[in-house]
């Protein structure tokens, strides 16, 4: 398997329209996008277009990365920032979310499990989101940044434009915030 690195240099170098290199990067990278997109905006159905949305920019951003870190952490830094983005731009709008309790009991929406492990996973993951959704953006994405991004405090602190301290606290009370609902 090629590596990250070799990938980008050959993304760089393609003549253009040649986008081979570029395409295996986003295959490597797209399911943890994916991922944290949904966690982050709160909504599976801007999660699809945020994170093609994020690739978007990282082609076309691509020719001034200069490889000081690696390529999967600058996705996942212009993966945060564009859902930070997001947030504040939504902010104060209301939409209606396909997880609504009258459109899950329309029949014709329904989907069955093929197994009881499936189910087991999808209520599992239906119940990290909900209490996901329950949180303030204020506690769940610094969350979403530590746990699932794996980011430092200190990059959390840069990226958020807050206080290491208040970081720190977020995450604390995140992570208590979301053991009290995740037992409820």
């Amino acid at each position: 398997m090629t590596s990250d690195e070799k990938l980008v240099v050959a993304a760089q170098e393609a003549p253009e329209g040649d986008t081979r290199a570029f395409d295996a990067l986003v295959v490597r990278h797209q399911e943890r996008v994916l991922a944290n997109c949904r966690y982050l905006s709160g909504s599976a159905d801007d999660a699809h277009d945020l994170a093609q949305e994020v690739f978007v920019k990282a082609f076309f951003g691509l020719e001034r990365f200069q490889g000081r870190s690696q390529f999967g952490s600058w996705v996942q830094r212009i993966k945060v920032n564009h859902c930070l983005n997001h947030l504040r731009k939504r902010k104060g709008k209301s939409f209606l979310e396909l997880d609504d309790p009258t459109l899950c009991s329309a029949v014709e929406l329904q989907s069955h499990a093929s197994t009881e492990r499936d189910v087991g996973h999808r209520d599992m993951r239906d119940r990290i989101r909900t209490v996901l959704d329950a949180m303030p953006d204020t506690l769940r994405v610094p969350l979403i940044m530590c746990d699932l991004d794996g980011f430092s405090y200190q990059e959390i602190a840069d990226s958020l434009e807050l206080g290491l301290s208040a970081v720190k606290m977020r995450i604390k009370r995140a992570r208590e915030e979301f053991r009290r609902l995740y037992r409820e």
